[in-house]
């Protein structure tokens, strides 16, 4: 009898509490839309399984090694890190000491957690190597960079003015998160509402990336609202494209003003890189890795790397990035008021992005011989998934 009720007990079933169902349907709600709507599905379908295998009962594979140990619940265990923390020895606590303990505290007590036995899980090992690093949205930019054509940019500069317009989703969501934060609606710092705002650009891996280094508690929710509503970009967008522009306006036939010289292609990444690298070096890894990828595009000298960067090289990172964002969708992080909040705020980014790049396409019709059509003011929201 006891044989079977320790069976029982060991079962995932016996443990499976009402958050961890929840984010189970959630993922597979991401699969399903993946799958069978073909919402952006190469990177839901590896977030959705990542959240599947973070919320399997007693698995712990999205657990560092002290947060398996925070789960554990030894009362000798939990007095040595409340000790070193100087707070009371319950995990509440602990909790909170660690979100105000300076990152090399966090990494003493994970160290010291690891000392005790405890091993960090194959996705929290994902997330340290793939995000917690960096290294992975920096990796997809430069693919990105190896695909990106600046042709069109160059022979009409003009319209750089529609991709700045554009980013007033970004502004505009940062200033929604910390009105909700004023009003006492939902609590965001800072940092949180920047990365929030991020959304807006509508850059998967810039928002992968930044919420990394600024909240990476809200990572989980920042990445799938954007990555959703990025699927979801043809279904947003019309309705706000048709109401802002006439039917006239949207018939305005472009054409490419002059064609861009080679010589051009291959120095506008680097002209670019050193401008806006010199006035804003916290820009340099991500525009660095975007510059370079399009370089070895432009230069037509390393054929083979530019297109290894563009296709097997991203699709391998691809499958470490989406379990490793899969890992943030844990219920005790993404079952939060914020979540809501983030979904919200992320929606009203893409419409305010989306309706700035049109009213700034006809402003610039006003003071111009050639005619932009309006409708390119959407493409301002970039909506780049890998």
């Amino acid at each position: 009898m006891e044989s079977l009720n320790a069976l029982l007990q060991g079962m995932g079933l016996m443990h499976l509490g009402a958050g961890q169902a929840i984010m189970l349907l959630v993922s597979l709600l991401l699969l399903w839309l993946a799958i069978a709507k073909k919402f952006e599905p190469l990177l839901l379908l590896p977030i959705g399984f990542g959240g599947l295998l973070s919320n399997i009962p007693e698995a712990g594979m999205a657990l560092t090694a002290l947060e398996s140990l925070l789960a554990h619940h030894d009362a000798g265990q939990l007095a040595v890190i409340a000790a070193k923390l100087n707070c009371a020895p319950d995990v509440h606590a602990i909790k909170e000491a660690l979100a105000l303990a300076l990152p090399s505290v966090q990494s003493q007590m994970e160290n010291l957690a690891v000392d005790m036995g405890y091993t960090p899980g194959v996705l929290a090992l994902f997330y340290k190597v793939a995000i917690g690093s960096g290294v992975a949205p920096l990796v997809i930019f430069m693919g990105v960079g190896a695909m990106t054509d600046f042709g069109p940019l160059l022979a009409n500069p003009r319209t750089l003015l529609l991709g700045a317009a554009a980013q007033f989703g970004i502004f505009a969501t940062v200033l929604g998160a910390l009105t909700l934060n004023y009003f006492g609606l939902i609590s965001f710092t800072l940092p949180q509402a920047a990365a929030i705002g991020i959304i807006g650009g509508a850059d998967g891996p810039t928002a992968i990336y930044l919420s990394g280094k600024l909240a990476p508690e809200l990572l989980g929710a920042i990445a799938v609202a954007a990555y959703s509503y990025m699927a979801l970009v043809p279904l947003i967008q019309p309705p706000i494209m048709k109401a802002l522009t006439t039917e006239t306006e949207r018939k305005i036939r472009m054409v490419q003003l002059r064609t861009v010289s080679k010589r051009e292609k291959i120095l506008f990444p680097v002209v670019l890189l050193l401008l806006v690298a010199l006035l804003l070096p916290d820009a340099a890894p991500l525009l660095g890795m975007f510059c370079f990828g399009n370089l070895m595009r432009e230069s037509g000298v390393v054929e083979r790397l530019s297109d290894t960067v563009q296709n097997g090289l991203i699709n391998i990172v691809t499958i470490f990035l989406g379990p490793s964002v899969g890992a943030k969708l844990v219920a005790d992080k993404f079952l939060q008021p914020q979540t809501l909040g983030i979904l919200l705020l992320g929606v009203i980014a893409f419409g305010i992005g989306t309706a700035a790049g049109v009213l700034m396409a006809k402003l610039l019709n006003l003071c111009s011989k050639n005619k932009i059509n309006p409708l390119i003011g959407s493409a301002g929201v970039s909506a780049v998934p890998m």
